[in-house]
């Protein structure tokens, strides 16, 4: 298995259920800019999109969890560094760029191929989740964060407002105040303020964040695939349509999975107190 790496982007494979790889595993995705925090460059958007083609075209992969690099020791006499999911973009690529180039460094970007994958996501967040970094997580399905983390939009002290996204998913989220709080101050919150509001599945320790985050990744990766990616797009649709469509739309997938061979094998195996081998696994 050709797995996509980059020196800003590492990928490794945990196997979901044992130790072979190829008969299920979970992609741990580590956008690795530890020096600074982690932010979002044209490099870091192209390896995502790659890597999110990859995981779309590799069957074995059934769960995403993204997470950004630790910090390295610091260099002797300095402050180190602090924890970072993805502090933001780096503005260094905002300078002397006009409307239309930034516009399609914006509409074709890594956030979207994440938000855009048919298989389950998780943002594994230990620390700053700002701007682009908030973002990220919000393009994922799932947000769990250590009790280190803090979260905002500060794109208003630069003169701008989140342009990957988050007035809208953070919309969806958290709700018509909530975001614009968050977009016009341009504060943060941290992890139990934002598990408050809806930001964040759970807050853990530091200690605990990867475990937790891998159990839940594994729980997730035992299901039928084919019946997650109903699953997502389903619920998704509910963020497009009012909510009589909705229950119209979810109805049909209800009934089309009847006609999968997965629903008979979940069916037989709960009958027979046994655990299903999915046939889409």
């Amino acid at each position: 298995m050709s797995v996509p790496q980059s020196e800003v982007l590492q990928v490794e494979l945990i196997a979901s259920d044992g130790e072979d790889t190829s008969k299920g595993c979970i992609a741990l995705v580590t956008i690795n800019r530890p020096n600074k925090l982690n932010a979002l460059n044209s490099d870091v958007m192209d390896s995502i999109k790659k890597m999110c083609m990859w995981v779309e075209s590799e069957d074995s992969v059934r769960c995403v969890i993204i997470t950004g690099a630790q910090p390295l020791p610091p260099a002797e006499g300095k402050r180190a560094k602090p924890n970072a999911f993805v502090a933001g973009a780096d503005i260094t690529e905002f300078v002397g760029k006009n409307s239309e180039e930034i516009k399609i460094q914006f509409t074709d970007n890594g956030v979207e191929a994440i938000w855009s994958l048919s298989k389950p996501t998780i943002a594994m967040v230990d620390g700053f989740a700002l701007g682009g970094g908030c973002e990220v997580a919000c393009s994922c399905d799932i947000r769990i964060a250590s009790t280190r983390s803090k979260f905002g939009t500060p794109e208003i002290n630069l003169g701008l407002i989140p342009g990957y996204g988050a007035t809208q998913r953070l919309m969806k989220l958290i709700g018509y105040g909530k975001t614009m709080e968050l977009v016009m101050t341009g504060e943060m919150v941290g992890a139990e303020e934002a598990n408050r509001i809806g930001l964040v599945n759970h807050v853990v320790s530091p200690e605990e964040l990867l475990d937790f985050t891998m159990n839940m990744a594994k729980i997730i990766s035992s299901k039928s695939s084919n019946t997650l990616a109903v699953a997502k797009s389903t619920i998704r649709t509910s963020l497009e349509v009012g909510l009589e469509e909705g229950v119209a739309i979810e109805a049909d997938a209800f009934a089309g999975l009847f006609d999968s061979e997965d629903k008979e094998i979940g069916v037989q195996a709960f009958l027979n107190r046994e655990t299903p081998k999915w046939k889409h696994k």
